[in-house]
């Protein structure tokens, strides 16, 4: 299906995105006339409160309104609201079993609205992106792709039945970016189903209301610094943004945790761990193991290899879903193989093969290696690329730059493990300024056409694409994102090919 796309994507983007839908409704003007779309005070907390993650507590005062507003569609939304952030945060299956009966029984007590009221169709598609998502990432594609073309269409409906009613251009404008990043090969499907897809264009919407000074402005921003981070590239005003928003709201898990990941995804490993260091805990807050995860990906990062096993091992005992089991199993590898004991290491693998699924990127990759692994493909002079990998991504530079510097092309016997060095060394350059010569070794990476490299030509093109955009060098930005975007099978193509395609379209292509 043509949403297969978007399943496979970031587990941080994936969640970041449907907590955002989830957001929009309380930002509806709280002045509204319709007696059957009431903002109480105790609704606007309960808003708060899932927001923040203390999702118990949000329940109760929806349960304590529910008796004498029965006729409000506020609450079955903020009833969707609590249940989808369980659903993403746990991955409970025998929960989404039971929550998705509620589906039908929400959007009937909103069909009761007038058909005067722009509520009644936005609400109506609110519910269905967020059971879209929720379906989509516990593995039902075809009824998750179905839904949000019905959203799609509830909203085009409301927006030009009520054109000045803001949150339709918001929640439009997401699926403009996301029906946009859809593969080439599959705008046929799209069209056929009257589905149109504008990344520029959705941006676009989004940042209409998030220059706007009005009660959707934070939600907008939200949304459009995720698409930036995980889709196109962060602005220096958005990169301020998220490191100030911890700040102005201590007692927002979900802040602290969309600050962690954005700064571990640009490489700020270190100034990430603070964020995550700072981020509120207690019984108030829902169980979220996924920040040992995180944790154990910065130890990793750094080296600190006993460190990190111990974060892999909470996370896991913690953890009820099925997606960075295969992954965080990897990394408990990583931990023992890095350091030496290949015998304990070795326990591992076989956990890779059994456990979990293979949507997220991460377990993709994590099957892979295990097969290679297990097949005598993988060597110990790999290790130093893996640990150069890790404090690449961490941000941690020097300590990259002095790995590779033990080595050099000829150490590498495969034509895959010489692309790879070639690689990381064009990362390690690039991400300390020195773009000139990043660029050698990036064009060195494409030199190898084995099939096995396609993975790490791939990401040599989009970072050429980058490196050449930022020299307003169009031309060959354009030919090296188009290059990106060529290669075949291989792990990171979703991810890539979407960045690059979101590249182009801002140069007008």
């Amino acid at each position: 299906m043509i949403w297969k796309n978007v399943r496979k994507t970031s587990y941080h983007l994936y969640f970041g995105i449907v907590s955002i839908l989830l957001l929009i409704l309380f930002k509806a003007d709280i002045r509204a006339q319709h007696s059957a779309v009431e903002f109480s005070p105790k609704l606007q907390k309960a808003y708060f409160e899932i927001q923040r993650l203390r999702i118990n507590t949000a329940r109760q005062l929806i349960d304590a309104e529910r008796s004498a507003q029965n006729s409000n569609a506020f609450i079955p939304y903020l009833d969707n609201y609590a249940d989808l952030h369980y659903l993403l945060i746990s991955e409970d299956v025998n929960a989404y079993r039971q929550l998705s009966s509620q589906q039908d029984k929400r959007l009937e007590l909103i069909g009761k609205l007038p058909d005067s009221s722009p509520y009644k169709r936005f609400f109506q598609a609110e519910i269905r992106m967020h059971w879209a998502f929720a379906k989509l990432k516990f593995g039902n594609e075809i009824s998750g792709s179905w839904e949000i073309i019905k959203a799609y269409r509830l909203l085009e409906d409301n927006r030009k039945r009520f054109p000045q009613f803001l949150p339709t251009l918001k929640s439009l404008g997401l699926l403009h970016v996301l029906i946009g990043s859809i593969p080439d090969h599959y705008n046929w499907v799209t069209k056929v189903l009257g589905l149109k897809g504008n990344i520029k264009l959705g941006i676009k919407e989004i940042q209409a209301v998030a220059n706007t000074q009005s009660l959707f402005q934070q939600e907008a921003e939200l949304i459009d610094l995720l698409l930036h981070a995980y889709t196109l590239k962060l602005s220096a005003a958005q990169q301020s943004k998220i490191r100030a928003w911890p700040r102005e709201q201590p007692d927002n898990l979900l802040i602290h945790f969309f600050a962690t990941t954005v700064l571990m995804k640009e490489g700020n490993g270190e100034e990430a761990a603070h964020y995550l260091a700072d981020a509120p805990s207690g019984p108030a807050y829902i169980l979220f193991p996924f920040l040992h995860y995180l944790q154990g990906e910065i130890e990793l990062q750094k080296g600190e290899y006993e460190n990190a096993s111990a974060e892999y091992i909470l996370f896991q005992k913690q953890y009820r879903g099925f997606n960075y089991l295969k992954d965080s199993n990897l990394k408990l590898f990583m931990c023992k193989w890095l350091a030496g004991k290949d015998s304990d290491a070795n326990v591992f693998i076989n956990r890779i093969r059994t456990s979990g699924k293979t949507i997220v990127e991460g377990d993709q990759f994590a099957a892979a290696f295990a097969d290679d692994f297990l097949n005598g493909k993988i060597n110990n002079q790999q290790k130093i690329l893996f640990k150069a990998r890790y404090a690449t991504d961490g941000g941690f530079l020097t300590k990259a730059a002095d790995l590779t510097e033990t080595v050099s092309e000829k150490s590498f016997n495969s034509l895959k493990e010489k692309a790879e060095y070639n690689y990381r060394k064009g990362r390690i350059l690039q991400k300390s300024g020195r773009t000139e010569q990043a660029i050698s070794y990036y064009e060195r990476v494409m030199e190898f056409t084995d099939n096995s490299a396609s993975g790490f030509s791939a990401s040599a093109a989009l970072q050429l694409g980058y490196i050449y955009f930022e020299k307003s060098e169009n031309p060959k930005a354009k030919t090296y994102f188009k290059k990106a975007i060529s290669f075949k099978n291989h792990e990171y193509k979703n991810s890539i090919d979407n960045k690059a395609r979101a590249a182009l379209t801002d140069l007008g292509e």
